[in-house]
């Protein structure tokens, strides 16, 4: 949340280790989204209701510019889940360092017609026009994923809608469920509680069956109280995702500093439990992102947020550069161990692009990128960058673009394939070829690529942001002054690099203390 010129991330740390468990509400303050000060935590385990662990939750500023905290306590052994609230104890602090539990939690409890182990994670609450607020809480009964409904008058005696927010069946249980407002014509943020003719509403899942985030867009209707996704929206494990990797777990604020909404999310590790546990660290948080409504009106647009530029440093640039097939040039004089790469290819013809094979699955960009990975040659692609690569190529994580020609139209596949990032025993890691096929015009035979390269993990965004791939790697080789940066083409149509640009990028400083 944003409160009195501050940015406050509260996120899920076990104190104890660098694995799952013993969950409390760690809490970190910015000025500036970058650099952070950690505090102590906001939120730990210490009442009845909460005894077991303090799940995800949202933060609200309710009116009077005062914040509070809605969180999940687990109650019991049997992880029996309720929802609670905190409050700051003083808000003249300008880092609101201690909260406190009132004594009328929890808030909220499972009647019998809710499953009471897979009730979790309350959204940041909005205002109905009537002046009551809502909330939505993730779960499920049975296979079908549902998103609860509860309305307040006081924020503090709350009444389960007959009907829930939306539910879908066949998904599994719903986790850190999201719901806000974009807009439909400009490029700003909207707060949560905005409602209107200019306005379409997100709906995001984490989906626990699958491990990943999927979104549709839609009405909300405020006579029914109820999310409605648009006609052409794919609502279930097919649909649109944030993320098509190692991304999970997400949540958006409405900054009013900016007019803008952030999305964070959480990448966890990708090798084994034992690595993590002789490092003593697991999970990340990614770059904060922009997000907004395409202007298509068919999926959203995510961004970096201009504030990570800050830590950009040396520059290099490159301009029409030809790729012919089997090109590699490596882009030297940044630390491409920690970088920001923004290239612009294109191409003369579409006409080399492969048939899509009619056997695929359209919706299994994954398993096409397994099997069409950036060595296997093709016609127009696969073109792009090769992230933390070794001298001898070893080690190598290629971020890049396959057209596909599918009956009248072109698919563009993108891909971020971490199975040949590292020399590393592969024993417990998990190395997969992520991708997701990119909506993109190519009436200009153009495609942009933005990668930002941070020793384990490399996060990026095709075409404006239209399709984003998060992985998480470990090279032995490609490290630190190790670490290469390539550009290549394996397709028989030459590709040009229309424009390059990259930086070293710096690293943040913890604020003064």
């Amino acid at each position: 949340m944003y409160y009195n010129g501050i940015y406050h991330l509260f996120y899920q740390d076990n104190p104890k280790g660098a694995v799952w468990g013993n969950i409390v509400w760690a809490h970190s303050v910015s000025t500036d989204l970058i650099n952070w000060k950690k505090l102590p935590n906001a939120i730990y385990p210490s009442k009845p209701y909460d005894q077991y662990g303090c799940w995800s939750g949202s933060a609200t500023i309710l009116p009077g510019n005062k914040p509070i905290l809605l969180y999940t306590g687990i109650i019991d052994k049997n992880k029996t889940q309720v929802q609670n609230y905190a409050i700051p104890a003083n808000l003249s602090d300008p880092f609101l360092q201690q909260w406190i539990k009132p004594d009328n939690n929890p808030l909220v409890v499972p009647d019998l017609s809710i499953n009471k182990t897979a009730f979790r994670d309350p959204t940041t609450a909005w205002l109905g026009r009537e002046g009551h607020w809502r909330i939505s809480i993730g779960g499920r009964w049975g296979t079908t994923g549902i998103a609860y409904l509860y309305r307040s008058k006081d924020f503090m005696h709350w009444d389960k809608a007959t009907n829930p927010l939306h539910s879908r069946n066949g998904t599994g249980n719903w986790e850190c469920v999201d719901f806000y407002p974009v807009s439909i014509s400009r490029k700003n943020g909207l707060d949560t509680s905005v409602v209107g003719s200019g306005v379409k509403h997100v709906l995001k899942v984490s989906l626990d069956v699958t491990r990943y985030e999927y979104y549709t867009l839609g009405t909300y209707s405020l006579e029914k109280d109820v999310y409605i996704p648009d006609e052409e929206m794919v609502d279930g494990w097919n649909g649109l995702r944030y993320d098509y990797g190692n991304f999970y777990a997400s949540k958006t604020f409405f900054d009013p500093s900016k007019n803008r909404r952030i999305l964070w999310a959480w990448a966890n590790e990708s090798d084994s439990k034992a690595d993590r546990v002789k490092k003593d660290w697991a999970g990340i948080l990614l770059i904060p992102r922009t997000i907004v409504l395409d202007p298509n009106g068919k999926q959203l647009l995510q961004w970096p947020i201009v504030e990570v530029e800050a830590l950009r440093g040396k520059k290099v640039q490159l301009s029409n550069k030809m790729l012919v097939k089997g090109a590699l040039i490596e882009i030297k004089g940044i630390t491409a161990a920690q970088a920001d790469v923004e290239v612009t290819f294109s191409f003369n013809t579409l006409d080399k692009a492969e048939l899509f094979d009619p056997r695929w699955d359209r919706y299994d960009a994954q398993n096409i990128c397994s099997e069409k990975g950036s060595t296997v040659q093709g016609g127009l692609g696969p073109f792009g960058i090769l992230t933390l690569a070794s001298q001898n190529l070893e080690e190598y994580t290629p971020v890049f673009f396959r057209v596909f020609k599918a009956q009248n139209k072109h698919l563009v596949l993108m891909c971020s394939d971490a199975s040949r990032s590292t020399l590393k025993d592969g024993t417990g890691a998990y190395r997969p070829s992520f991708a997701g096929f990119v909506d993109v015009d190519l009436t200009g035979k153009k495609i942009s690529l933005r990668s930002l390269i941070d020793r384990s993990v490399v996060e990026s965004f095709g075409a404006g942001g239209k399709t984003c791939i998060t992985s998480r790697i470990y090279p032995t080789l490609a490290t630190d002054d190790y670490a290469h940066l390539y550009a290549f083409n394996n397709g028989i149509e030459t590709v040009k690099i229309d424009s390059l640009k990259a930086w070293s990028m710096n690293r943040p400083e913890q604020m003064n203390q």
